[in-house]
């Protein structure tokens, strides 16, 4: 079969794509049962921009890249200080490597150390302000101290990051990372559940279930979020979880229904899910409008990626639309 995908599937711009600086080799997420060629060539292709990946882009019709530090990137880190340092040299990095010497092919996802969200809401600025970044991608939860304590997203120390995200414009890619060593008890004896397989969703589910629950975006209501791999089940599940927390809410009061929340403050990603009924029940619940084709590159073969959004039944502007339409006006990118 040709690696060229259909003419119909060119042009796209993708949102999950990721990186590593030198410095980080051997701290990513490695998913258990992998062997070591296969994680060889996939931190190869973390490092790399020209070689492999921008050749990749021209035979599957990817114009941009929105490229962001692979996980568990600076969440993992558990000094604050260390967190900030490596944050900012990983955006240098990016800039330096990926958006200066190439502005119409790559932008860029801050990392931002949230072990001091005042610092984190600094970092963002500097990278939309000053590097033209796009937003900020975070790899879940944030340790603190030692691995196995975790901060969410939704708890109240986090409103000065999020109040200058709101400021700022931009959203936040709520990308996925395993559960805390201490919390991973049901995947014992089966590794082959952690990782991109299971875990990652489920944890990353509940993370956005949190914000919403929280009323975050009662607080903040212009924040934007994504969500990848079709949104990580949440989805299909929303109609029962609304349900049930109408039966038993637990004290807590929110001004929409948790699905008005999903669509009116997350976009969905179809990155690394490339499944045509999946990618038509989200169009049906969220609305063409709010779902971006992406690969999750270098994890994913960004040609079966373009294969598969080629042969997708969209047709004209919905077509344009998930292809690179929406990602142009959620991250100001100017329309080709």
């Amino acid at each position: 079969m040709s690696d060229v995908p259909p003419a119909s599937s060119r042009s796209t711009i993708t949102l999950e794509e990721h990186f590593v600086v030198p410095s980080s080799l051997g701290t990513t997420f490695h998913p258990p049962g992998l062997s070591a060629e296969a994680w060889s060539n996939i931190e190869a292709k973390l490092l790399d921009v020209e070689e492999l990946r921008l050749p990749q882009m021209d035979a599957n019709g990817v114009d941009m890249q929105v490229v962001s530090l692979t996980a568990n990137g600076i969440q993992g880190e558990t000094d604050p200080r260390s967190a900030k340092d490596h944050a900012k040299a990983s955006n240098d990095w990016l800039a330096e490597k990926f958006v200066g010497p190439y502005p119409t092919r790559f932008a860029g996802f801050a990392a931002v150390a949230l072990q001091d969200p005042v610092a984190a809401a600094a970092e963002a600025e500097r990278t939309v302000t000053q590097l033209g970044f796009k937003g900020v991608l975070v790899n879940g939860y944030t340790n603190l101290g030692h691995e196995n304590h975790a901060e969410y997203l939704d708890l109240p120390k986090f409103h000065p990051f999020w109040e200058r995200i709101e400021s700022l414009g931009v959203p936040v890619y709520l990308h996925p990372r395993a559960p805390l060593p201490s919390q991973r008890k049901i995947y014992e004896g089966h590794d082959e559940l952690m990782g991109p397989m299971w875990a990652f969703g489920a944890e990353t589910a509940v993370h956005a279930l949190r914000l919403m629950t929280s009323g975050l975006f009662d607080r903040y209501p212009r924040l934007q979020m994504i969500l990848g791999h079709m949104g990580e089940g949440l989805v299909a599940m929303m109609a029962r979880t609304q349900r049930r927390f109408e039966y038993a809410p637990c004290g807590k009061e929110l001004k929409k229904p948790l699905g008005q929340y999903l669509r009116d403050h997350f976009y969905i990603t179809t990155s690394g899910n490339f499944h045509t009924p999946t990618l038509k029940n989200v169009i049906e619940e969220m609305g063409i409008d709010r779902v971006m084709f992406s690969v999750d590159y270098p994890y994913e073969s960004m040609s079966e990626g373009a294969r598969w959004f080629g042969g997708c039944p969209l047709e004209g502007e919905e077509r344009l639309k998930v292809g690179r339409a929406n990602a142009e006006r959620l991250l100001g990118i100017a329309p080709k």
